[in-house]
């Protein structure tokens, strides 16, 4: 490790090290001047072994990523780390989940000046964005085959209707069908200017037009299921705006581990630079209501080609490597729907 100058990102996780393995890597930390992430996980390093990475740490000026996670560093670790934080200046992304028992949450509590107890707030206000109170669903309709041009156009005339009564505070950001994924699904994505109060005006207002509610009993009529969520957009994505087209879209769809929602956060507001040189990034969502750790991330592409092209990209860049290798083990289950915009979306 100290001599190969070309590593750049090891795991080393769940191999039972113990301290004196700490104190070898603690010196070898020290003198590599590549290594940019380094998992040691569920690795039994306790003070001793802890002391001595802290100490490579001081010295080192290359690593970004560190994950120490579950190693039971205990108070003396976690102090050494302390002060070797304030004498790196380059680490980024530092792990240390499950190090402290119980008794020791006092001085934990006021050992990192930046530390985020997400216990003791919601992911929501933490994630969300502070400075607008946008609510946003998003519908999943399944169609029968035979109905989809009909539900199609039928779909585009009622939103067209919302969209020139300005008494309704909602907005359809985008309708697609799918292309490649679940077929024959339609999906929508709406606007709350307003947050929950505006949800709750616009759905009250939705049940005394008569015209929506025919609309909505022929729709019954077209579909085999149907579900929503209710979303929040992450801070660190753009707002969704309405582009010209042609476009094709990616939704993609991650269901997290519970509990590591923001962790998955940290990683991407990091991450999403590297996914935006080609105006891409649409937008990024996590769910309050419906299925819960679940994030949307949605993509624009001109065609396949070029989300080929696009995606590849981004692993020449340095650092999206790391986040992808640090973000995976979150994921419980994902999935990817090529979508074509609907004749009348503000996203084509």
């Amino acid at each position: 490790m100290i001599s190969n100058q070309k590593l750049q990102h090891l795991d080393l996780s769940h191999n039972r090290f113990r301290d004196k393995a700490g104190e070898i890597l603690g010196a070898a930390i020290a003198e590599n001047t590549a290594m940019k992430s380094l998992n040691l996980a569920w690795n039994c390093i306790r003070g001793k072994g802890a002391i001595a990475i802290a100490k490579g740490l001081e010295g080192n000026n290359f690593l970004r990523t560190l994950d120490l996670s579950f190693n039971g560093l205990g108070k003396e670790g976690a102090m050494a780390l302390e002060e070797a934080l304030k004498e790196n200046n380059t680490l980024e992304d530092l792990n240390i989940r499950g190090f402290a028992t119980k008794s020791d949450e006092g001085w934990l509590s006021s050992m990192f000046a930046h530390k985020v107890d997400a216990r003791k707030d919601a992911h929501s206000n933490l994630l969300s964005k502070k400075e607008t109170s946008n609510l946003y669903k998003i519908q999943f309709h399944n169609v029968k085959p035979e109905c989809m041009e009909a539900y199609n156009k039928m779909s585009d005339e009622v939103q067209k209707e919302l969209h020139r009564d300005a008494s309704y505070p909602c907005e359809v950001i985008g309708s697609w069908n799918n292309w490649y994924g679940e077929q024959d699904q339609a999906v929508h994505l709406w606007r709350y200017s307003g947050g929950y109060p505006a949800l709750t005006e616009c759905l009250r207002k939705l049940n005394r037009n008569t015209a929506y509610l025919a609309f909505r009993k022929e729709r019954s009529k077209m579909l085999i299921s149907r579900r929503n969520q209710l979303l929040l957009e992450f801070s660190f994505w753009n707002e969704p705006a309405p582009r010209s087209g042609p476009n094709i879209y990616e939704l993609r769809t991650y269901q997290l581990v519970p509990g590591t929602m923001i962790e998955w956060g940290n990683h991407w507001a990091r991450a999403i630079k590297y996914r935006q040189e080609n105006n891409e990034a649409v937008g990024g969502f996590f769910t309050q209501i419906g299925e819960l750790y679940v994030v949307h991330h949605l993509w624009a592409y001109k065609d396949l080609q070029s989300r080929e092209e696009t995606r590849n990209a981004a692993w020449l860049k340095e650092g999206w490597d790391a986040n992808v290798h640090y973000t995976m083990p979150l994921i419980q289950k994902m999935e990817s729907r090529i979508m074509i915009p609907m004749e009348h979306s503000p996203l084509q």
